[in-house]
Protein backbone atom coordinates (compact mmCIF):
# COMPACT_ATOMS: atom_id res chain seq x y z
CA UNK A 1 0.00 0.00 0.00
CA UNK A 2 1.39 3.40 -0.97
CA UNK A 3 1.41 6.32 1.47
CA UNK A 4 0.82 9.85 0.20
CA UNK A 5 1.72 12.73 2.49
CA UNK A 6 -0.04 16.06 2.13
CA UNK A 7 1.29 19.28 3.62
CA UNK A 8 -1.64 21.44 4.70
CA UNK A 9 -1.38 25.21 5.12
CA UNK A 10 -3.94 27.82 6.02
CA UNK A 11 -4.81 29.89 2.97
CA UNK A 12 -4.33 33.65 3.03
CA UNK A 13 -7.89 33.98 1.74
CA UNK A 14 -9.25 31.63 4.41
CA UNK A 15 -9.66 27.87 4.34
CA UNK A 16 -6.87 25.40 3.63
CA UNK A 17 -4.45 24.45 0.83
CA UNK A 18 -3.05 20.95 0.42
CA UNK A 19 -0.04 19.77 -1.60
CA UNK A 20 1.17 16.20 -1.93
CA UNK A 21 4.87 15.67 -1.24
CA UNK A 22 6.66 14.43 -4.37
CA UNK A 23 3.51 14.35 -6.51
CA UNK A 24 1.66 16.95 -8.56
CA UNK A 25 -1.53 16.81 -6.51
CA UNK A 26 -2.97 20.06 -5.17
CA UNK A 27 -6.35 20.98 -3.74
CA UNK A 28 -8.02 23.47 -1.43
CA UNK A 29 -11.20 23.89 0.60
CA UNK A 30 -12.97 26.29 2.94
CA UNK A 31 -13.18 23.84 5.87
CA UNK A 32 -11.37 20.78 7.19
CA UNK A 33 -14.03 18.19 6.29
CA UNK A 34 -14.29 19.50 2.73
CA UNK A 35 -10.51 19.42 2.46
CA UNK A 36 -10.43 15.73 3.39
CA UNK A 37 -13.04 14.94 0.73
CA UNK A 38 -11.16 17.01 -1.86
CA UNK A 39 -7.87 15.27 -1.08
CA UNK A 40 -9.44 11.83 -1.53
CA UNK A 41 -11.01 12.94 -4.81
CA UNK A 42 -7.75 14.49 -6.05
CA UNK A 43 -5.79 11.30 -5.28
CA UNK A 44 -8.42 9.16 -7.02
CA UNK A 45 -8.27 11.39 -10.11
CA UNK A 46 -4.47 11.38 -10.18
CA UNK A 47 -4.15 7.58 -10.31
CA UNK A 48 -5.92 5.35 -12.84
CA UNK A 49 -5.84 2.18 -10.75
CA UNK A 50 -7.93 0.76 -7.92
CA UNK A 51 -5.11 0.48 -5.38
CA UNK A 52 -5.86 1.66 -1.87
CA UNK A 53 -3.54 4.36 -0.55
CA UNK A 54 -2.83 5.73 2.90
CA UNK A 55 -3.14 9.50 3.05
CA UNK A 56 -1.36 11.39 5.80
CA UNK A 57 -2.31 15.03 6.35
CA UNK A 58 0.45 17.13 7.94
CA UNK A 59 -0.93 20.49 9.11
CA UNK A 60 1.61 23.34 9.19
CA UNK A 61 0.84 26.54 11.04
CA UNK A 62 3.34 29.37 10.97
CA UNK A 63 2.95 31.95 13.69
CA UNK A 64 5.12 34.98 14.32
CA UNK A 65 5.46 36.33 17.85
CA UNK A 66 7.26 39.32 19.27
CA UNK A 67 8.77 39.50 22.72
Amino acid sequence: MQEIIFVINESIDGGFEAEAVGLSIFTEAEDWNSLKKNIIEAVSCHFDDDLKRIITMHFVKDEVLTA
